[in-house]
């Protein structure tokens, strides 16, 4: 094996340096940082293409092999310094604790999620856009923050991927309410939803679907995902009261308010 020569060991330090103090990054700085993360992850995938493409074809260039090794090296020093920003917090390591959830996500809800403007977990689904209700009209202000919706659409397909694991939570949580949604979309439960949607969109591609007052199986599946992140962001906003305040969060407004007796408690 090759001596590293000055240079190498100089750029090697130097990026350890940079990892270490991701620690001290503030919210901002970290939402900053995972979305360049997710930014160099996709620049790495069109490169990687643009590779493959050329070789199949036989003009592969080195220039274009080189850029997507440059993205991919962003890719990994963002992530390594993002694995410290997440587990330098209580609240960080809990998220990491879960199937599913790595130091990207982790990372994105600490950057994200105040829990000081969140005195509920429906502060918390509205702000991340869970909060059906929310409307959003032509020329006003979007009600809920882009980027973190992003980041649960994010969550919920990691839970998908995660289901067969058998140290799973929410994936399996996720497919208990997709077999639920399923069972009431086909009682027929959701007809007047589906003829809403079709009156709304008469050249829907699924208009069958819809008017025989059934919700397609995408629709279903979204369903299942968001209840799946809607009890993650839940249990979260529980651990931060917690681990950040101090102090137990409030009742869910169904327990607290309604008198329901049931509730699904954070993995151990």
């Amino acid at each position: 094996m090759a001596q590293a020569t000055e240079e190498q060991v100089s750029v090697e330090r130097l990026t350890k340096d940079i990892a270490n103090a991701s620690i001290t990054l503030s919210k901002t700085e970290a939402r900053f940082l995972v979305d360049a993360y997710y930014t160099m992850q996709d620049n790495r995938m069109r490169s990687n293409n643009q590779v493959r493409a050329l070789a199949e074809i036989n003009e592969p260039h080195s220039v274009i092999q080189w850029l997507a090794e440059q993205d991919s090296t962003l890719e990994k020093q963002i992530k390594r310094a993002l694995d410290k920003y997440s587990l330098a917090s209580p609240l960080g390591e809990w998220a990491r604790g879960i199937v599913g959830i790595g130091p990207i996500i982790a990372a994105g809800l600490l950057a994200h999620i105040d829990i000081n403007m969140a005195p509920t977990a429906g502060h918390i689904w509205a702000f991340a856009g869970l909060d059906p209700t929310k409307t959003w009209g032509k020329g006003e202000r979007r009600p809920w923050n882009a980027s973190l919706k992003t980041l649960c659409w994010k969550v919920g397909e990691s839970f998908v991927k995660v289901k067969s694991n058998e140290d799973d939570f929410y994936g399996k949580i996720y497919q208990q309410r997709k077999d639920f949604e399923h069972a009431k979309n086909e009682a027929g439960d959701y007809a007047e939803q589906a003829a809403r949607i079709i009156k709304a969109r008469p050249t829907h591609k699924q208009k069958a679907t819809y008017e025989a007052g059934k919700l397609p199986d995408g629709h279903i599946h979204a369903r299942a995902k968001r209840y799946a992140v809607k009890l993650f962001l839940a249990h979260y906003h529980g651990q931060a009261y917690r681990l950040e305040l101090g102090t137990e969060p409030p009742l869910p407004y169904a327990i607290a308010i309604l008198g329901h007796a049931h509730m699904i408690d954070a993995p151990k």
